[in-house]
């Protein structure tokens, strides 16, 4: 089985490719099935927009005829779409991770690769319900999983120590620190409702001696954004819109407090962990309480547990990949 994965260049990553497809190919190699371990190809998509991703349909042509893929999986709704426009001999099979179905312009384009691919999975049911996927028969609701052997339980102490020896991180005494899931002007994340939180926290000493300090969570590998979930005092989240966040499954590897705006698929997620929170509102005082519950958590969350329980470790996942790339040859 020859595998052609097709999904955007992120121009500010070393490889270009997000880790969580990086971190769900290499799971997908080390399933050891026959011939599939050296199988599996990238097309990375370098154009921004609609009218970027069609003027790559002739190179993404030349790549497939050179290639031969038996099945093609694009992730995101756009290259899902330019991948059925430059085939229709190979079967598409498109993920959708969250932007490309929330976001209203994007929707329209997520619609029509859902009609032409052969194969569509959604990373919660709210995506499938906004493109009609029920109403067909050629679906499957599949998180993306983590990998659950890089993100595990490890103690705060020693991770601060090792991010304070590495320069990423200087640890003051008397402060709690609270990580932010991503780059503070990324405005879809809204740090503003994030800096208002943290704000009241400390504005109304909601904290007992201890100042709370926000982390923006940009800059460090993979090995050390493992760390850094083990290092923190607690997540918060305060994303618009999200699909099945893995910052989120990443933390609750990592067994750490997380307090949420209720979006994506988090409340599922989060459901029963002690010490994690999603809030009914997006109100400050609401998620500032919240944050109050999880910095006085002691110890870690049974996150970890929860995350096995739901199947989303990424070696799972890849299963069930393989399963629907049979199916759809089948077909």
């Amino acid at each position: 089985m020859r595998v052609l994965v097709v999904c955007s260049y992120r121009d500010y990553i070393k490889d270009g490719i997000a880790p969580f497809i990086k971190e769900q190919v290499e799971a997908l190699r080390a399933l050891d099935i026959e011939e599939l371990s050296s199988n599996i190809e990238y097309y990375l998509l370098h154009g921004k927009g609609i009218t970027g991703y069609l003027k790559e349909i002739p190179s993404l042509r030349k790549k497939i005829r050179k290639y031969k893929p038996d099945v093609i999986h694009a992730h995101y709704g756009l290259s899902g779409l330019l991948a059925n426009l430059a085939t229709r001999r190979v079967p598409v099979v498109t993920t959708y991770h969250g932007n490309d179905i929330n976001d209203e312009k994007l929707l329209r384009y997520s619609k029509w690769t859902r009609r032409l691919s052969a194969w569509n999975i959604f990373v919660n049911r709210h995506m499938m319900e906004r493109v009609n996927g029920e109403k067909h028969k050629n679906y499957t609701l599949i998180p993306c999983g983590i990998d659950d052997t890089l993100f595990v339980p490890l103690k705060k102490e020693d991770c601060r120590k090792q991010l304070a020896e590495s320069g990423k991180w200087k640890v003051e005494r008397g402060k709690k620190y609270v990580l932010f899931p991503k780059m503070f002007y990324d405005e879809v994340k809204d740090y503003p409702l994030a800096k208002a939180v943290i704000d009241r926290v400390n504005s109304e000493k909601l904290i007992v001696n201890s100042e709370v300090e926000l982390l923006e969570f940009t800059g460090f590998t993979r090995e050390e954004s493992a760390m850094m979930m083990n290092a923190v005092d607690c997540l918060l989240m305060t994303s618009k819109m999200e699909g099945s966040p893995q910052v989120i499954k990443e933390a609750m590897a990592c067994g750490c407090p997380i307090v949420s705006v209720d979006v994506g698929d988090v409340k599922e997620r989060l459901s029963g962990i002690a010490g994690c929170y999603v809030a009914k509102t997006r109100e400050p005082e609401e998620l500032s309480d919240l944050l109050r519950k999880a910095l006085s958590f002691e110890g870690k969350t049974n996150g970890r547990d929860a995350l096995i329980e739901q199947g989303l470790s990424n070696n799972l996942i890849a299963k069930q990949l393989i399963e629907i790339y049979s199916e759809v040859l089948k077909k």
